[in-house]
């Protein structure tokens, strides 16, 4: 992957554009620090692989059996160590 410089990547904008839309991905770095990536757009949704997806989840969730789902709960995990 290259790495450019936010200030190369402002002043070569279009060449790392032609870059990407081959194929290529590029990090954009600000004082060395990553800040953004280009790459190229996902051109398709698969609906029909997103279906059989949730189809799978679903089945793993009712093959381990472990009942329903407590929203209450799982709240206070996320908001342990916030206060």
């Amino acid at each position: 992957m290259l790495k450019v410089g936010a200030f190369e990547a402002k002043n070569r904008f279009g060449s790392l554009l032609d870059r990407v839309e081959a194929g290529e991905e590029i990090l954009i770095t600000r004082h060395g620090r990553p800040v953004a990536r280009l790459t190229r757009p996902f051109t398709e949704f698969d609906r029909e692989q997103a279906r059989a997806a949730a189809v799978r989840i679903r089945q793993r969730a009712m093959e381990t059996k472990t009942g329903p789902f407590n929203w209450e709960e799982w709240k206070s995990y996320r908001d342990e160590g916030r206060r």
